[in-house]
């Protein structure tokens, strides 16, 4: 019974590694704490890999998967809490040396992208003749907890529709990273320049306001939004919008206001997120002095 279970528990866990192995594909992180994905890579592999992968020991093998999980859903991101499936054999019951083999893969998992939940249901039909293999998705169902980012529901629907599931993965994976990098940085500013940047809903705007702390109704205000294109990429877009007295655009008989959207995507091009934004508060930070 117990030899039973610790099977069970390793064809669980290998269909769990497949899941997230397909989901890895080409996921580099928007950026990369290399160190750490490095260490977790040879702690994995610190032992020779085709020594365990022969091992009839099931406990062994079943640390092994376990330690492999692990290093996928950090790389990754995600988390495949359930997973189950079932096979349904279509091939005619009247076999001829013609015959196509048919089986229907029916596939069910749920999991989460750091903090986005999701419930997936895919069909898989595989056609076997004598000369090739072939599969395809010819059903896919996706389900996602409410959450406070709108532009997951158009994504959501595109995939279906196309029944891609590589591109589920890979766009939620690149947008929760997004997300997640445009939720630090916002509160990088926050706390360095607490007197300056104000964010209107939190660690989670979308927006962040710098305001003149000498010259009241001058600010300054960043859009940041996370974009998914038709192909499931998944990009940041941010802008600058100025909130300026009447009498100041007036005056700014160089229209350096005017101009200072434009300004700001170049200096994004040149320095990077990080840098341009920084870059944008020490200037009003100058002016208050």
């Amino acid at each position: 019974m117990a030899m039973d279970t610790e099977r069970a528990e390793m064809r669980a866990l290998e269909a769990e590694i497949a899941v997230l192995q397909q989901a890895s594909k080409q996921l580099p992180a928007p950026w990369e704490d290399g160190a750490r994905v490095r260490k977790s890579f040879q702690e994995i592999h610190q032992s020779d890999s085709a020594g365990w992968e022969s091992s009839k020991d099931p406990k062994t093998h079943l640390r092994h998967l376990e330690a492999e999980l692990s290093f996928l859903s950090m790389l990754t991101g995600f988390n495949i809490t359930d997973y189950s499936k079932k096979t349904e054999d279509l091939t005619s019951t009247e076999m001829t040396e013609e015959s196509i083999k048919k089986v229907l893969q029916r596939h069910r998992l749920s999991g989460s992208c750091h903090v986005v939940t999701f419930q997936l249901e895919f069909q898989i039909l595989e056609i076997q003749n004598k000369e090739n293999l072939s599969s395809v998705i010819t059903d896919l169902s996706i389900v996602m907890e409410p959450t406070e980012y709108s532009e997951l529901s158009e994504f959501v629907s595109r995939a279906e529709e196309r029944r891609d599931l590589f591109m589920f993965f890979r766009g939620l994976h690149f947008f929760v990273e997004w997300c997640e990098y445009r939720k630090r940085t916002f509160k990088y500013f926050k706390d360095k320049y607490p007197d300056m940047v104000h964010l209107p809903k939190g660690a989670c705007s979308l927006c962040m306001g710098i305001r003149s702390t000498s010259r009241p109704g001058f600010e300054l205000v960043i859009v940041w939004r996370i974009q998914i294109d038709e192909e499931g990429k998944v990009s940041p877009v941010l802008d600058l919008l100025t909130k300026i007295p009447q009498r100041a655009l007036e005056l700014d008989k160089n229209r350096v206001i005017e101009t200072a959207p434009l300004s700001f995507r170049t200096l994004l091009g040149v320095l990077g997120i990080e840098a341009a934004v920084e870059c944008l508060i020490r200037l009003l930070h100058a002016g208050n002095e």
